[in-house]
């Protein structure tokens, strides 16, 4: 009696199919992960704005003894904050008032954000 040897050539459709089974579990729960952290990293460069639009709000206050400031004032390549990069679409107050907490609205066209200087 002979014994024939099977060789395997391959992977069948089955091992196949489980594979990239666990690979889509594995990407369903790793995608909220990212999102919470891309989430956490744009509020903390908008977070970081809102400083320091508020920093050189102070100092225009300082400089010009006054307690109002527009935006405009503030940012350009002449004035305290050289550019204002936005991160998710974000809206700045276009005005600033000495003490008065700043408001930076329609992150990601849902959340709002709060600084209060």
């Amino acid at each position: 009696m002979k014994k024939s040897l099977r060789i395997s050539q391959g992977f069948t459709l089955v091992e196949i199919m489980i594979v990239v089974v666990i690979i889509g579990l594995l990407a369903a729960m790793a995608i909220p992960a990212f999102q919470k952290v891309r989430t956490s990293s744009q509020d903390k460069a908008i977070l970081n704005n809102a400083r320091q639009l508020a920093a050189a709000a102070d100092q225009y206050f300082l400089e010009n003894g006054v307690s109002t400031v527009a935006k405009d004032n503030l940012v350009g390549a002449a004035n305290y904050v050289k550019a204002l990069n936005l991160v998710a679409n974000e809206t700045y107050p276009d005005g600033y008032t000495q003490a008065v907490t700043i408001t930076v609205g329609g992150i990601a066209g849902a959340r709002t954000i709060t600084y209060a200087p």
